[in-house]
């Protein structure tokens, strides 16, 4: 499953080729609650038809019902729109109380700068759209850093960066339901497994399975501030080496399943053999998750699934809800790590 702004973009050029009048619209402010984030899109075609999302729904009705003609899409500048101003407003459109949202509508955007836009994308380029507010123009520029959308009397720049995207060691059940959750959040999913009797059994559609082995995965796969990198094997063979690998690069999550006396012998390991320290495991969590009280292979990989995003999107996370704070709270910190070793928990 695509990112959904490049389904956005991909569904509003192909109305474009198709000879339809429609229009592009991006959340450019919001004040108090808003349903959704500054720089979210959508996009209306002349038919009703609609893809994206600014708002819970009851805006985008709205959007429908005055532009969902021909003729009511004209080569016209972009316009500025604000909904929610008053309280019986954002009742009426279903924002939450004290919510306003300002939108931008750029009516029938160029094609040709569509195409390049979703080329730049599909190469993995961060790209800055930038639209000219008085003419409607728009000029794209390749940048390295994300940001945040900017909106002034003149133009509007809106960061829009590749998918991001999720690697995960080992082929198992586990890794079947956080692929599926990981491809519904936009995530580009590769699953990594030399083992034929795994790799064998997959059946997730969208993921490109590889059997390299997982630390030469990881140097190909070149993880950016885009990327996370997740082991779940158990088998510090094609565990511990692909998540060395990962750390040299600024893949924003590195993690690994496993108990919490599981992930003291792997820190132990990394340190005796591949001359690692705390600071440069600092960066390498486990056991993953947040605390849910997670038994099954689904649950466990909501917990993965809900971290991951929490750091994405720049949550911290409170204290309590760390596995390993949580269960040395609950049941007492881990087992001698020098006792034999039981793959039976988290």
């Amino acid at each position: 499953m695509e990112n959904l702004d490049i389904v956005v973009l991909r569904t509003l050029k192909a109305w474009r080729e198709a000879g339809h009048q429609a229009l592009l619209t991006t959340v450019v402010r919001t004040w108090g609650s808003s349903p959704r984030p500054v720089g979210s899109i959508m996009a209306l075609c002349e038919t009703g038809a609609v893809v994206g999302s600014v708002s819970g729904g009851c805006i985008e009705d709205d959007l429908i019902a005055q532009y969902s003609k021909a003729h009511a899409i004209q080569n016209a500048p972009p316009l500025r729109l604000k909904y929610g101003i008053s309280a019986d407003e954002a009742h009426r459109f279903g924002l939450p109380c004290g919510g306003t949202l300002e939108l931008l509508l750029e009516f029938n955007p160029d094609t040709k700068c569509l195409n390049d836009l979703i080329d730049s994308l599909s190469k993995g380029q961060l790209t800055q759209r930038i639209t000219h507010l008085a003419t409607g123009a728009i000029t794209l520029k390749s940048t390295d850093a994300p940001s945040e959308l900017q909106i002034d009397d003149t133009q509007l720049i809106n960061t829009f960066g590749p998918e991001y995207r999720m690697l995960l060691i080992g082929a198992g059940q586990m890794t079947e339901y956080l692929a599926t959750m990981a491809l519904f959040n936009g995530f580009a999913v590769t699953v990594c497994d030399p083992r034929e009797e795994y790799r064998g059994a997959w059946s997730v559609a969208g993921v490109q399975v590889k059997h390299d082995m997982p630390d030469d995965l990881v140097e190909s796969f070149k993880p950016d501030r885009r990327s996370c990198v997740i082991a779940l094997t158990h088998d510090p063979k094609l565990d511990d080496l692909a998540l060395l690998a990962a750390l040299a690069t600024e893949a924003f999550y590195i993690g690994a399943i496993g108990s919490r006396r599981n992930n003291l012998l792997r820190q132990q390991r990394m340190m005796e053999h591949f001359e690692q320290t705390e600071s440069s495991l600092a960066r390498l969590r486990g056991p993953i998750g947040i605390y849910i009280g997670s038994k099954t292979p689904a649950e466990i990989a909501v917990s993965i699934m809900a971290e991951v995003l929490a750091v994405k999107n720049g949550v911290p996370l409170p204290r309590d809800m760390d596995v390993a704070f949580a269960k040395n709270s609950h049941e007492g910190p881990p087992i001698d790590p020098t006792a034999p070793v039981c793959f039976t928990g988290r």
